[in-house]
């Protein structure tokens, strides 16, 4: 699917132009996604190393994220039923989180070095010092952000195969109102679980990857953690 345009607006902008604001936090469409119950399979995985030092702005530009600050994205895909379950962590993210989305922390349709549209938004992280949210969520998904183009949600027409087709092309990210372009960010990696690699598209083995060969991989990965979160590929 190819990128939309999008901006999201500073904190002047908002300010200012009231009506511009309005469109932008308008009320999403009846049907959006819904929190569920994790299911049995999963026919992808893919793990995010997140970092202050690769925030984009909405020019396209480098932007300062929080020093200091890391964090770490687990996603686990189901395709075929449009859900995706999440374990995100945020260690050295302080302050209010800001966003013109219905949410601050999200899944964003942009290369490494590049900006794009948010594509799902996820609960904000929450707790002292490490801040932390786990969950599904099932589609379709919306934002709360108008594309400037077609006026639509920025989550309109997406689907979960988008990010299975092009995992690289995806990436994770929170917002506060100090780091408005973001505090943290990184890529999606896919994540080899069940014994074979995933984020390829399709079930990973005959029926899915399991729930359990699947928490089993993230676990595997989330032992090697030195540090900052530093991720490596484990097989199972």
């Amino acid at each position: 699917m190819p990128t939309t345009r999008w901006k999201r607006p500073t904190a002047v902008a908002a300010a200012t132009t009231l009506a511009g604001a309005a469109a932008l936090w308008s009320a999403p469409p009846a049907a959006a996604e819904t929190e569920v119950e994790r299911p049995a399979t999963f026919t992808s995985a893919y793990t995010v190393n997140a970092t202050p030092d690769t925030i984009i702005d909405t020019e396209g530009n480098p932007a300062e994220g929080q020093p200091g600050a890391s964090g770490s994205f687990s996603f686990m895909i189901n395709s075929d039923e449009e859900i995706i379950c999440y374990d995100i962590s945020l260690q050295g993210v302080t302050g209010e989180y800001e966003s013109p989305a219905k949410t601050a922390t999200h899944v964003h349709q942009a290369n490494a070095g590049e900006g794009g549209p948010p594509r799902i938004a996820f609960p904000n992280p929450q707790g002292e010092g490490e801040r932390t949210s786990s969950g599904c969520l099932q589609g379709p998904f919306t934002t709360g952000l108008d594309d400037e183009e077609t006026g639509e949600d920025t989550g309109t027409g997406f689907s979960l195969a988008d990010i299975e087709a092009d995992p690289a092309g995806f990436s994770a990210d929170t917002h506060t109102a100090d780091y408005a372009a973001g505090a943290v960010r990184g890529q999606l990696t896919p994540m080899p679980v069940g014994g074979v690699d995933t984020g390829m598209g399709g079930a990973a083995q005959d029926g899915g990857v399991s729930a359990t060969a699947a928490a089993g991989g993230a676990a595997a990965l989330v032992a090697g953690v030195a540090g900052l979160v530093v991720l490596r590929r484990v097989r199972a």
